[in-house]
């Protein structure tokens, strides 16, 4: 029986809420005057870039500001009551039982040294005061509603036992034990791949059926708003700027920066030659240097000076709609239909001839059956099986799978930190699989560059900005002076569209988006002819990805780079590559240009995949279809096919043979490449995941 049959009101109501951070020098105001309120039973979205607020507003509802943070302006009612006016005691009570949260990283929320079902029934036994036996009958339930595989399993294991999905599920699990009536996620599905964040998205919103929980989510990715809330507010530097449904926001959005989000994400029909991103200009404000007026203004389209900084703009509700707000003086002068300004047209690069080839790659690993011990058996991890493709000068070729599919290895192994097992890999003819980096000539390593997934850890945190650049020109041999290293130093800083002035900054006072152009800097010093991204852009603020990727394909059109682009996100990868290679535990499973790859016939697992993207458009339907199950261990391979195991179309295939043979490689029209069992038929007949609805 849920919590929220006693009570009728909003279940949180935040009115004109101000935080404020004090430091030793000043105070620091983090969020101002924001409102918004969530029904019984209600979902509601918060989205916004990073430091906007939305983690400090989740903190102010559950009182946990630290020894810094106060409340300066405003409350927030929980069921009627200001949780401002409750007593610790009563506080904790409601933290444990009524509103619970769900945070980014679930390890963080895990004893390591505590059993799964342990932690789980210490939840109502502490706060309910329920027996043992009742407290394990009700984590066997919540278990099984997370719908997690082998429940009795699941409660007697270790945290380390589980993947990565199972622990969020777990987290998920734990803050249900207590039937909460407000359940606030903080990004609860960054660090899972789109597969099992698809299911952790559908899991959370039957579970906010059954239970009929209220819930607060929080997100950068508007996709994921869209199939999981009823309601948006879109925050930006510590306001609210919008605020309604999730079609009122969507479909007549009415505040400039909500327009340039969606302006900059890769909706389809974006195309990176004739209909590119356009990045929002400039950079987000730091909270003690924000504009006068509209913090917005700055970067807006629309500004007015005299107007639009003459003071403080308070929300506004749209006329004819009063659930839909705006904090924008001109919301009524702008014209929200006309034609977006599109970004300047490019010539569209014409792929040059083959700068790399691999030939049957395959990459091994030998490990201790006892892994804690040694010694004894060994048994092989089979990461790559069989890579066969080749990839062509000014070419973008976009490898995508899940976790531990084997994207990474084969990246380590083309940068010479591993070496293969079977096969070949030619750079320009030459062959350099069973060379290691160490072996490597200047002139290799210069060619074969990586841009990495998180800028942070890539950085030498106690050398400038110039300093790392220099180093790598040095390292590539580049320049016979220092003087001509810098001046190529400060061409590459051009070349990333940084400021030269930054050649003296420290890392850390960059910008995670501003890290990520010194790393591409690094990587082209060297006049490299292939770069490996690896997820260059997913750690990221949307708004800056925009200008990365836009960055990133500027390069290449003027350096006739080659791009191995390594991403789960695959509207990234439909908006900026040619050709789309699928990984699944090892294989190659379908490889074809981008329209090919991105309409039927598909494997099936690039299926499931096209159908777990969330798309932050309303007029997109989609083929619904949840990946059941973990990926299987590369230890323990599936016989067969290796994607069987989860596969829904195997009962077409006649006689088991699924389960018995590797599928040969299919070849299709113009090229395409399927490895697969199905029948011609059954593929002629695919329907498409993604389709736009009918107006």
């Amino acid at each position: 029986m849920s919590k929220l049959a006693e009570y009728e009101g909003p279940i949180l109501e935040i009115d004109k809420l101000s935080i404020s951070f004090f430091t030793r020098l000043r105070e620091i105001p983090a969020v101002m005057d924001f409102s918004v309120s969530v029904q019984p039973g209600e979902a509601v979205g918060l989205v916004g870039e990073s430091g906007c607020g939305k983690s400090t507003v989740a903190l102010g509802v559950m009182q946990d500001l630290g020894k810094n943070g106060r409340i300066v302006g405003g409350s927030i009612k929980f069921k009627g009551r200001d949780l401002a006016d409750m007593s610790a005691e009563e506080l904790r009570d409601v933290r444990g039982n009524e509103i619970a949260m769900i945070y980014q990283e679930p390890m963080a929320s895990l004893n390591p040294a505590m059993k799964i079902g342990k932690q789980l029934m210490e939840v109502p036994m502490i706060h309910e005061g329920i027996t043992e036996k009742e407290a394990y009958a009700r984590a066997l339930e919540v278990v099984t509603d997370v719908k997690l595989p082998d429940p009795k399993r699941m409660l007697n294991s270790y945290p380390h036992q589980l993947s990565g999905g199972q622990q969020q599920r777990i987290v998920i699990a734990m803050a249900l034990m207590s039937k909460p009536s407000l359940l606030i996620l903080d990004e609860p599905t960054t660090a899972l791949d789109v597969t099992v964040e698809a299911a952790v998205v559908e899991l959370v919103r039957d579970l906010g059926k059954k239970y009929g929980t209220s819930m607060l989510f929080i997100s950068h990715n508007l996709g994921l708003v869209l199939e999981t809330c009823d309601r948006i507010c879109v925050m930006y530097s510590g306001e609210a700027v919008e605020r309604g449904s999730i079609e009122d926001v969507f479909d007549s959005m009415r505040h400039p920066y909500t327009q340039a989000l969606f302006r900059s994400i890769p909706l389809p029909g974006a195309d990176k030659n004739s209909r590119p991103l356009v990045a929002i200009p400039g950079n987000f404000p730091l909270p003690h240097e924000r504009p006068p007026g509209c913090n917005f203004g700055p970067r807006c389209d629309y500004f007015e000076a005299g107007r639009c900084d003459a003071g403080d703009i308070l929300m506004s509700p749209v006329p004819d709609n009063e659930r839909h707000h705006t904090r924008c003086l001109k919301f009524q002068e702008i014209d929200w239909d006309a034609p977006i300004h599109v970004g300047e047209q490019k010539e569209k690069n014409e792929p040059g001839r083959v700068v790399l080839k691999m030939d049957n790659l395959k990459k091994y690993y030998e490990v201790a059956a006892n892994a804690l011990f040694g010694g004894g058996t060994t048994k092989v991890v089979k990461a790559n099986e069989t890579l066969s493709f080749e990839a062509r000068e000014s070419e973008t070729l976009a490898i995508v799978g899940e976790s531990g599919c084997g994207k990474s290895t084969f990246a380590k192994v083309l940068m010479g930190l591993e070496t293969a097992t079977d096969g070949e890999i030619l750079l320009d003819g030459r062959n350099i699989e069973h060379i290691p980096i160490q072996s490597r000539d200047a002139r290799t390593i210069a060619d074969v560059q990586m841009v990495f997934q998180n800028p942070f850890d890539t950085l030498n945190p106690s050398m400038t900005v110039g300093r790392q650049i220099i180093r790598a020109l040095d390292i590539f041999g580049i320049g016979d002076s220092d003087a001509e290293r810098k001046q190529r130093m400060l061409e590459l800083l051009d070349l990333v569209k940084l400021p030269r002035a930054f050649a003296d900054r420290m890392p850390r006072q960059l910008s995670g988006g501003q890290k990520q152009r010194v790393g591409i800097a690094r990587a082209f010093a060297g006049g490299a002819r292939i770069v490996v991204a690896d997820e260059p852009v997913s750690a990221l603020d949307v708004s800056v990805q925009a200008a990365v990727t836009d960055l990133l394909m500027e390069i290449q059109r003027n350096e006739k780079t080659t791009l191995l682009f390594i991403s789960h996100d695959l509207s990234i990868v439909r908006y900026l590559s040619d050709r789309v290679m699928v990984m699944y535990l090892g294989h190659v499973v379908e490889l074809g240009d981008t329209d090919q790859v991105f309409s039927p016939p598909y494997h099936p697992y690039t299926e499931a995949l096209l159908s777990a993207v969330p798309i932050a458009d309303t007029s997109i339907q989609k083929t619904h279809i949840v990946l059941d199950g973990d990926i299987p261990s590369a230890m323990n391979p599936p016989s067969g096919c290796p994607f069987q195991t989860r596969c829904r179309w195997k009962s077409e295939v006649p006689g088991g043979l699924c389960e018995k043979e590797v599928p040969p490689i299919r070849t299709m029209a113009n090229g395409h490449q399927i490895k697969c069992h199905l029948s011609e038929e059954v593929f002629a007949n695919m329907e498409p995941v993604i389709k736009i609805a009918a107006e």
